[in-house]
């Protein structure tokens, strides 16, 4: 949520700003509504004086012996106006925070102005894709031949966009998840949290995702509860409501969660295989911290996740998300795409960003500076650590051999009991 004091002081510069995030948002309207509010508010400061003014001078003139009709019904009518004018004030109120949800938050100055996807910028790359000397298969195929994805299965049970790993393939994906917490927490300074898959609304409006994410959401009708689409929501709301102090600054976190989300918004890309499910597992990465240290942060957040990438031999690049292709909540994005064979082209594994106060200020987490006291709002910063189910896709393609077995990235193996490849079975699982 950005500051109303935006919307008052540089009207012209915020829309201009907001122009890049794609969309049409109610700032004049936000900015007419806030002006009535002010405007009620002065004109209900001064009767609520005024009736001050006359309670006590109704209590001197009582002291005389005389009763004040006209004035005692003067001040009457003044408390159904005050009464009245508070009604309107809490209307405007709310109808103005509910228009500020609707407000993406505004781009660093660093960030690329354009339209979408085509106007990012690569930031750096790591490794070389692989040229192989065979026919590379997609790893839809690899895993069905292997006996480690059953998509069928994931239908019968669910519906589409719903996978069953098993054998080698579920282990590969615990490995992975173990590996990634194990570097994270030892290596990297975050504490490992196991939150709730199921968050509250609140929860959900902390870190943007409602009202304007609603249709991408899975809710559980009966309660308010929502599944997580990722471990960013409850793990960024842990100090929702809170003040903390600026010496306990920065709090790093990371979690393992599954994930949940629609695609309402995909219209049938990568409709195959694993790239694109309503269910997946991640590792994710969350900073809180001070204002002063947030795009630092975010710099190292990256390198994080990044080390992932490089420590399984993966290439991938980094780039930055223009003003039109970065999320919501984001001020500043680097998205990590890992290279996919079966598709010759680098595919997004991880979104790291600097949410700067804009989640902090829906959530009220702040903290009060060490030097004067000041209570100020919190930076939020969040990024996967990585996404379990597409590392995985990767390592099957970049890592497949001829013969259709797989080979096990170095790092993995101790996290895979030893083994080093997977290997097709002797005979077809049923």
């Amino acid at each position: 949520m950005l500051d109303i004091r935006i919307f008052r002081e540089n009207p012209e510069d915020l829309k201009q700003n907001l122009k890049s995030r794609n969309g049409n948002f109610p700032v004049d309207e936000i900015i007419s509504l806030d002006a009535e509010r002010r405007r009620i508010l002065t004109l209900t400061d001064e009767l609520k004086a005024e009736r001050n003014r006359g309670s006590r001078e109704i209590a001197e003139i009582k002291k005389t012996g005389a009763e004040p009709f006209e004035l005692m019904d003067k001040m009457r009518s003044i408390g159904e106006e005050i009464k009245k004018n508070d009604s309107g004030i809490i209307e405007l109120e709310t109808r103005i925070q509910a228009l500020l949800l609707e407000i993406p938050n505004l781009p660093h100055s660093s960030v690329p102005v354009g339209e979408d996807e085509e106007a990012n910028a690569e930031v750096r790359a790591f490794g070389i894709p692989r040229e192989f000397d065979f026919e590379p298969k997609a790893h839809w195929d690899l895993g069905e031949e292997l006996g480690i994805m059953d998509f069928e299965r994931g239908v019968r049970l669910a519906e589409s966009r719903f996978t069953v790993l098993r054998g080698s393939g579920a282990r590969l994906s615990r490995a992975l998840i173990n590996f990634m917490l194990h570097v994270h927490t030892t290596e990297h300074g975050f504490l490992e949290i196991e939150p709730p898959f199921l968050v509250n609304s609140e929860t959900m409006k902390g870190t943007g995702q409602l009202p304007k994410f609603a249709e991408d959401l899975y809710s559980c009708s009966s309660d308010d509860l929502w599944l997580i689409p990722t471990a960013e929501v409850p793990l960024t709301n842990l100090h929702r409501g809170e003040i903390i102090p600026e010496e306990d600054l920065p709090l790093y976190y990371t979690a393992y969660t599954p994930c949940f989300r629609r695609e309402a918004g995909s219209h049938g890309r990568d409709v195959r295989g694993m790239l694109r499910q309503h269910q997946f597992d991640k590792v994710e990465l969350v900073k809180i911290c001070s204002q002063e240290d947030s795009f630092q942060e975010l710099e190292s957040l990256t390198l994080a996740a990044e080390q992932i990438l490089v420590r399984l031999g993966l290439p991938f690049r980094t780039v930055i998300l223009s003003t039109g292709d970065m999320g919501f909540s984001a001020r500043k994005t680097y998205d990590l795409e890992v290279w996919i064979p079966s598709q010759g082209k680098y595919r997004e594994i991880s979104s790291c960003s600097n949410c700067g106060d804009f989640q902090a200020r829906r959530m009220n987490t702040r903290y009060r500076a060490k030097s004067g006291g000041k209570v100020q709002f919190v930076h939020t910063l969040n990024g996967s650590g990585i996404a379990v189910g597409r590392c995985l896709i990767a390592i099957l393609e970049n890592y497949q051999t001829e013969n259709g077995s797989v080979v096990i990235p170095e790092a993995l193996v101790p996290y895979m009991d030893g083994v080093s490849v997977i290997e097709k079975p002797f005979k077809k699982l049923t």
